[in-house]
């Protein structure tokens, strides 16, 4: 009985242990704080997506991303007859279209 009496203390103790020094490290986390941090800002630059998005309501078909500066998102897709045809979104909110 000694034996196990000694084991189960040694176990609850290390138990005890644990979970004292768990929310104190949490704490210290730098990862649990940024977690905290993060607010929504709405996008300051045209996304690809929206751009691909902008050009088939355009009446854009098979639409692909083919360059992206810091000043333009450019597509490209198959126009009305058929010819390949690029748009020019500028690289801000909102993705204005630059030219066709």
């Amino acid at each position: 009985m000694n034996i196990y009496g000694k084991a189960s203390l040694a176990a609850f103790l290390a138990f005890a242990s644990v979970s004292a020094t768990a929310p104190i490290a949490a704490a210290a986390s730098p990862h649990q704080a940024s977690i905290v941090d993060i607010q929504y800002r709405p996008a300051r630059a045209c996304s690809p997506v929206r751009a691909v998005e902008k050009a088939r309501w355009a009446g854009l078909r098979n639409v692909r991303v083919t360059d992206i500066t810091p000043r333009r998102v450019v597509v490209s897709g198959r126009g009305h007859r058929g010819h390949w045809e690029r748009m020019f979104f500028a690289n801000v909110r909102g993705c204005p279209q630059i030219r066709r």
